[in-house]
């Protein structure tokens, strides 16, 4: 995710970090060579056929209206991602204090707070498909993280773990009914949180759809030469380009926050977060907690 102020008016135009305009350039030059060939081949070989400009504006305005609706739709799924794992850190807090008034012994507490860390890492981990066995191998051994990567679900294996490690609280009577109920709770509160992620992973927009919006935004780029070369002449290339970084940019935009957990420069930061609830999980332990992430050139993970 991109961390940093917002440019002044000059810089405006020449920061490429968190730009798209390195994604889309070759289709932004293409597009422009393209109205380039267009013109001088209608000026200096044979009158090409000339589109009118009425026509293209009233395809341009649809395909503004498919664009837009898509972007919300993306941003929404990224917005919805961004909740789902803030609410999973309320929950770890919640725990953490959960853990302080209802179970006594300290390393009992230890022992369930850990394998919370070692469920956000493991989340992680299953959403971006990323090894993360040396994170949670610091906070719940080796051995123990082998077997938890060794399911097929390694979050949901560290959510039983706990519920396992509670049960056997319970039955010593070491845990009131009463807090058994309320950590089982939050315990189902950050399943939830994790099934919504697996949900926006495994179901991205229809392809139906994306496969339209694509297929028209090249055919609009390719004929909007044939549009120009009238009413603009020799600008119709600097034009064209102009819209191309429009409906492109846009379309490239959608596609990274349509899959909101993916490591690029504009995904979720899961490791910011993870680290987040391990800060969050040393304070409740009462040990020394670890430095936030900072943003590197502006990018936080």
């Amino acid at each position: 995710m991109i961390v940093r102020d917002h440019p002044s008016s000059l810089q405006l135009f020449f920061v490429m970090q968190g730009s798209i305009v390195p994604t889309i350039l070759g289709k932004i030059l293409g597009v422009s060579f393209l109205s380039m060939a267009v013109l001088l081949i209608d000026l200096h070989l044979i009158n090409l056929p000339h589109i009118s400009m009425a026509a293209m504006g009233i395809f341009g305005v649809a395909l503004s209206l498919f664009l837009g609706f898509r972007n919300n739709a993306a941003y929404d799924r990224w917005w919805e991602a961004r909740k789902l794992w803030g609410s999973m850190i309320a929950d770890v807090r919640n725990l953490g204090r959960h853990m302080n008034i209802f179970v006594g012994n300290r390393d009992d507490r230890a022992r369930i707070l850990s394998c919370a860390v070692a469920f956000a890492h493991l989340h992680r981990g299953f959403l971006r498909n990323t090894d993360v066995s040396d994170d949670i191998a610091e906070w719940i051994g080796k051995e123990k993280a082998a077997a938890m990567l060794a399911h097929q679900n390694p979050a949901d294996a560290a959510l039983r773990s706990m519920a396992d490690q509670i049960r056997k609280l319970s039955e010593k009577d070491e845990v009131s009914g009463f807090g058994q109920l309320t950590i089982s709770q939050t315990l189902s509160s950050v399943a939830l949180a994790q099934a919504g992620c697996e949900r926006i992973l495994t179901t991205p927009l229809p392809f139906v759809y994306s496969l339209l919006i694509r297929r028209t935004t090249y055919l609009y780029c390719w004929l909007l030469p044939f549009a120009l070369i009238e009413s603009t002449g020799w600008f119709a290339p600097l034009f064209s380009a102009v819209v191309a970084y429009v409906f492109f940019g846009l379309q490239t935009v959608t596609n990274e926050l349509d899959l909101p957990f993916r490591d690029v420069q504009n995904g979720l930061p899961l490791d910011a977060m993870c680290r987040v609830i391990e800060i969050s999980v040393s304070e409740a332990l009462g040990q020394p907690a670890p430095k936030p992430l900072t943003p590197e050139n502006y990018i936080l993970t």
